[in-house]
């Protein structure tokens, strides 16, 4: 059998002592399936003395990661420590001026300087590999690298982000209000120390601009992405999305059209009898489209140790069976500077406002739409209340444009109260 291959292991949290359990419990079937032996050599963390549930004993500590990335009796730098700069990217670029492949489950770093990483390996004949930085365990990457490089890719779409999907799950439900459940995601534990990484769309948003890279070849545009979080989403949008049979869903699409590469990550409304609208929790949900194969679901868990884990691993013994490509399925020299599109494909809009209970009150709304070029598919009126009148109503395919300028025409009216909600609708 071939001489081990040797792991560097930068980070002992949750994902890096989940690595470290896979080896010490699969060692023999991990040698089988690689051709090889796989072995840790060194770990790095900042603090020796934590109790993480594995025995560490027979490895070097390194506290310092670039002094793990550089020591000679490591063939493979595994970076889980997280971030976008500081340790994680020093780190990164140590390992690779020492002539070592990278494994990494840092979306942060690749979403921000992964052309610049890329074209440094490539350029020594190294390899960086990052199948755990997106969906956490669903082999995402490898089916656009791999088995769907026959296709054009036409769309890229899904829910990535697992604590907005409970968050969103949770509230319909339960039928609490968001700040409720929020707390609660907190007290579980599930949002980043940075919560906003998460609700805010961040997360997700790095997560989708790889994606975007790998399908359309284009370098990687994370500030091109359009971001919105679910801060705003309410619980009477829930349930009356739920009343047209909808779901609100954080999600993100990649694709190019003549406008250019449109990326959103952005609550949509989606069809709750779809794959989409029926995931439910913590689950990720990844969509793949191109002109052979058709549409393609990839569903699974989407953080946590063995997940995450689970993925670094896939790329460990990819790299010890000797299997290389470039970072994101082409040379990184050759991927295109993406042209932003600057509006979003038209699609059905989801409008939700409070009109005063008096006649004539919704054909003004109705007129001031027509003005604006939006024709009504559907209308829901509820009960009245207090003199004002809920009104739901569902457009035909406009463009975010054309929903703007109409609700700046409602103003006008004298009919509205308070502020409209405008939630896109995307056709999946």
């Amino acid at each position: 059998m071939a001489a081990p291959l040797r792991l560097g292991i930068a980070g002992l949290g949750t994902v890096g002592i989940g690595v470290v359990k896979i080896i010490q419990r699969h060692a023999d079937l991990i040698a089988a399936r690689a051709g090889r032996p796989v072995v840790i050599t060194a770990v790095c963390a900042r603090d020796r003395s934590k109790n993480r549930d594995a025995d560490l004993s027979g490895y070097a500590w390194e506290t310092d990661a670039v002094a793990l990335a550089e020591r000679a009796d490591v063939d493979v730098f595994v970076e889980v420590m997280g971030g976008s700069e500081g340790a994680a990217r020093a780190s990164t670029e140590a390992a690779l001026a020492a002539g070592k492949d990278v494994v990494t489950a840092n979306k942060a770093l690749l979403a921000h300087h992964g052309q610049a990483l890329a074209e440094m390996a490539e350029a020594a004949g190294l390899a960086i590999r990052f199948e755990a930085a997106v969906a956490g365990g669903i082999p995402v990457i490898k089916a656009l690298t791999e088995g769907l490089a026959g296709n054009q890719m036409r769309r890229v779409m899904g829910v990535m982000n697992g604590t907005c999907n409970y968050i969103l799950t949770r509230m319909e439900t339960a039928g609490l209000p968001y700040e409720h459940v929020f707390e609660e995601a907190r007290q579980l534990g599930y949002l980043e120390a940075d919560p906003n990484l998460d609700v805010g769309g961040i997360d997700a948003g790095h997560k989708l601009s790889l994606l975007a890279a790998i399908a359309f070849g284009t370098r990687v545009s994370f500030d091109d992405v359009q971001l919105e979080g679910i801060g705003q989403i309410s619980i009477d949008d829930i349930r009356h999305a739920g009343d047209l049979g909808f779901r609100i869903k954080l999600l993100g699409v990649a694709q190019v059209s003549g406008r250019g590469l449109e990326q959103r990550m952005t609550p949509c409304l989606v069809p709750a009898d779809s794959p989409l609208g029926q995931l439910q929790g913590g689950t990720n949900m990844v969509v793949l489209e191109g002109d052979s194969v058709g549409q393609i679901v990839l569903r699974g868990p989407g953080a946590g140790e063995g997940p995450t884990a689970s993925a670094v691993m896939g790329d460990v013994i990819d790299l010890a069976r000797g299997l290389r490509l470039p970072t994101f399925g082409r040379p990184a020299t050759s991927l295109v500077e993406a042209v932003p599109a600057k509006v979003a494909a038209p699609a059905p809009w989801y409008l939700r406002m409070t009109l005063l209970d008096k006649p004539g009150a919704l054909a003004k709304i109705a007129t001031a739409l027509g003005e604006a070029g939006i024709s009504i598919d559907r209308m829901r009126q509820y009960g009245h209340e207090g003199g004002h009148a809920p009104v739901l109503i569902v457009t035909h395919k406009a463009s975010r444009d054309d929903i703007s300028h109409a609700i700046s025409r409602f103003g006008a009216t004298g009919v509205l109260v308070g502020e409209p909600v405008a939630i896109r609708i995307e056709e999946v």
